[in-house]
Order: structure tokens, then C-alpha cells, then sequence
């Protein structure tokens, strides 16, 4: 049996101040044809290698199947996609950092808020060239590298993330339970609304999304390390209100339960085979 074979590079500065990392899947496609890809609040690069087109499923009517160009920007979302994956054979990926597409979008990340952009739109035949180029390498440090090559001749230095997003980001990322909005607010010097703003057209989310989205990643990076957890233990660990509101929260995600989830996690945290 063929195992798919998973890729990772972490480019290096001034790219990675952007750039979270590269990633490969190069495989058999799974023997579900439709999987769930839990939010986690990044923008995302995605180019299909393999296939002509990128395909999703409304995750409201998983019977419409929606096209995309094979070279597509994936928003930052709070809701969970519905991939087909019989077209995801081979795909390259690049995962931008929170605020990280400031230097290579012309439009606020907000704009791509739970959306998906074909990248032709933003970077015109470039983006089309840019797959070919890969497709022609076989080796996966070869294709990072020539991806690293393509954004740093994109990287406008003179768009710098603004240093109170860049605060809030090291507020909500770092800290075990996030300071609330207001305790934000309150060290910044910008108004509620202003901060809100700002925060949502750099990062592509709220503030309050992104807190929640960090939460419930550290939620399922817990269930991955120790399965036998409680819920009320997970709960009480990451500062939900009680079991209901920790219930309530990831089914908001995930659009399932916990113990759903459990039932059908598979390899990857974020990635679980859709059952009608």
C-alpha cells in the first residue's frame, strides 16, 4: 500500500517574519471523497498539481460541488471546508502567518474572510507560470525553493503589519487563556471600533474569532496528545464557561460534536472524513 508522503519547509527571513511554512502532499487520495478542514484562522496559498481544478462541497448542501482554479487563496475562515479530495493527488501549500498576506494582497485580508480567490486575480498569468514552474520538479526542496524565490520577488517591504496587530496577535496567541478585548484596547491607545478595524483587515478575522480560533486549536492539539480526556476537564483547562459552552463553541467550528469528532478523527487534527 501507498502512503501519501507529507513535506514541510520553513522558508527563511525576511519570508518567514510572513510565511508560517510550505507544505507538499504528495499521495493516494484517501478513500473518503469528501473531508472536513477545521478552521484555524490562516490564509492559505493552495496549487493542485496534479488536478486542473480544486474542488469543495457547500458545507450547507454537501450534494453542490463547487470549482476553483488550481492555483487558489484560501481566506482566513471560522467555519470548517468541505474538500473533495479525489482531485488532491499532489498539492503544494503555503500557510502565511496571522497578518502575514500584508506585504502580497492589494485588498484588506477581510475581504477574503471564509472565501476563496483565484490567485490569477491577484497576480495575473504569474500565478498560472508559477505552477508550471513547479510541475516541472519532481523534488519537493526543489518546488520549495522555487516558491520561496516567487515571494520574496513579491515581498514589498514597505508594507510592514501594524505594530498594534502585531501586539494583539502576541496577546492572543501566547497567552494560555487571551486577555479579553477591552484589556487589549486598554494598553493600545486606539479606540474599540478603530482596533476591531484594523485587527479584522490584517488579519482576515475579529479579534474575538481569532481568540476563539486559537482556543480551539489548543482544544484539538489537547484531544490529539491524550484521547481520554474529559470534556469538562477540556473545559475547564481552556477557560470555557462549563461543558455546554465548550460543546456549543466546537460544534461551531467543526460541525460536530466532540465525540463525533473523536469517532472520526483520523491523522491530521484538522483534516476528519466527512460521513453523510
Amino acid at each position: 500500500m501507498t502512503l501519501t508522503a507529507f513535506h514541510q519547509y520553513t522558508p527563511q527571513p525576511p519570508l518567514s517574519f510572513f510565511v508560517e511554512h510550505f507544505w507538499l502532499s504528495q499521495g493516494p487520495v484517501p478513500a473518503h471523497s469528501k473531508e472536513r478542514r477545521l478552521p484555524d484562522g490562516s490564509i492559505s496559498l493552495i496549487i493542485n498539481l496534479h488536478d486542473e481544478r480544486i474542488r469543495l462541497y457547500d458545507q450547507h448542501h454537501s450534494d453542490q460541488l463547487l470549482s476553483y482554479s488550481n492555483v487558489l487563496l484560501s481566506g482566513a475562515h471560522a467555519e470548517f471546508v468541505l474538500l473533495d479530495t479525489t482531485c488532491l493527488a499532489e498539492v503544494l501549500g503555503v500557510q502565511f502567518k496571522p497578518g502575514g498576506t500584508v506585504p502580497f494582497l492589494p485588498f484588506p485580508a477581510s475581504d477574503l474572510h471564509n472565501d476563496f480567490l483565484s490567485l490569477d486575480n491577484v497576480w495575473g498569468p504569474d500565478a498560472f507560470a508559477l505552477r508550471e514552474c513547479l510541475c516541472a520538479f519532481d523534488q519537493p526542496q526543489r518546488r520549495f525553493q522555487l516558491m520561496e524565490h516567487f515571494l520574496l520577488a513579491r515581498l514589498k517591504r514597505s508594507h510592514e503589519i501594524h505594530p498594534v496587530v502585531v501586539f494583539a496577535l502576541g496577546a492572543l496567541e501566547k497567552a494560555p487563556t487571551p486577555p479579553t478585548i477591552t484589556a487589549i484596547v486598554e494598553q493600545i491607545g486606539l479606540s474599540r471600533t478603530r482596533f476591531i478595524q484594523l485587527f479584522r483587515e490584517t488579519v482576515g478575522v475579529t479579534p474575538k474569532q481569532f481568540a476563539r480560533l486559537q482556543r480551539f486549536q489548543r482544544v484539538l492539539c489537547s484531544i490529539e496528545q491524550n484521547r481520554s480526556q474529559s470534556w469538562i476537564e477540556l473545559a475547564l483547562t481552556y477557560g470555557y464557561y462549563d461543558q455546554a459552552h465548550f460543546i456549543h463553541d466546537f460544534q461551531a467550528f467543526s460541525g460536530l460534536t466532540p465525540s463525533a469528532y473523536l469517532a472520526q478523527y483520523d491523522q491530521h487534527r484538522n483534516h476528519v472524513p466527512y460521513h453523510e
